[in-house]
């Protein structure tokens, strides 16, 4: 599964750098003036499936380029509770300063990914899909998607300029003007003739049968 652009990945990773090291690691400093050769291992604590792997590797670049990765899971891949997910080593002092937001990138996006792949296998036998919406934290939209792509799932829209999406509230203020569900579908069919297809999120089963009847 392809990752998102390396842009994306490297400006989600700054952002959260600058965020936990802006000030330097005085705890790290205070402890050990010197270099201290260590070997980290991050592990899966109970079955997942793996997501932010090459993100966790940048992390670790971004904190001390001489740092080795030894070992590491392919992203999508299915990790075992006690299994190594990421094996480096190098200085000690660089791997305690990157550990935190490299596992806080791998625990967000495997959980996003775990949970997708658990509907997925709730609806096995179904033809239907899982799709996403864009309930996603600030910067890190990119990479949540793509880890619902890992876990099996599809992507809807990126931004509000990707489909037509008539939810409740649009429907909301549509109904205040008098203007209902079918209406509506026509309307923006006519304003937005490169539209494949309108999605409507009702509330109701005559909602359904409205837009239907649209």
């Amino acid at each position: 599964m392809i990752p998102p652009p390396a842009q994306q990945i490297r400006l989600a990773v700054r952002a959260a750098l600058d965020e936990d090291l802006s000030l330097g690691d005085v705890t790290t400093a205070a402890l050990f003036p010197d270099p201290l050769l260590g070997r980290g291992t991050i592990l899966a604590h109970e079955s997942l499936i793996v997501a932010g792997v090459v993100v966790a590797r940048l992390v670790f670049s971004e904190v001390d380029e001489s740092l080795q990765i030894l070992q590491s899971l392919q992203d999508g891949r299915r990790a075992e509770a006690g299994s190594s997910v990421l094996t480096l080593e190098g200085d000690a002092r660089s791997i305690l300063m990157g550990e935190r937001v490299a596992l806080n990138f791998l625990q967000h996006l495997s959980g996003i990914a775990t949970l997708t792949a658990q509907f997925r296998e709730e609806l096995r036998g179904y033809n239907t899909k899982v799709l996403d919406t864009r309930k996603t934290l600030p910067g890190l939209r990119a990479l949540e998607k793509w880890a619902v792509r890992l876990g099996g799932g599809v992507n809807h829209r990126q931004s509000l300029g990707d489909g037509i999406l008539i939810k409740d509230n649009h429907l909301a203020l549509l109904r205040s003007q008098g203007i209902g569900v079918a209406a509506a579908c026509r309307q923006v069919r006519e304003r937005c003739a490169h539209a494949q297809r309108v999605i409507v999120e009702v509330q109701s089963l005559e909602q359904v049968k409205e837009a239907l009847d649209g």
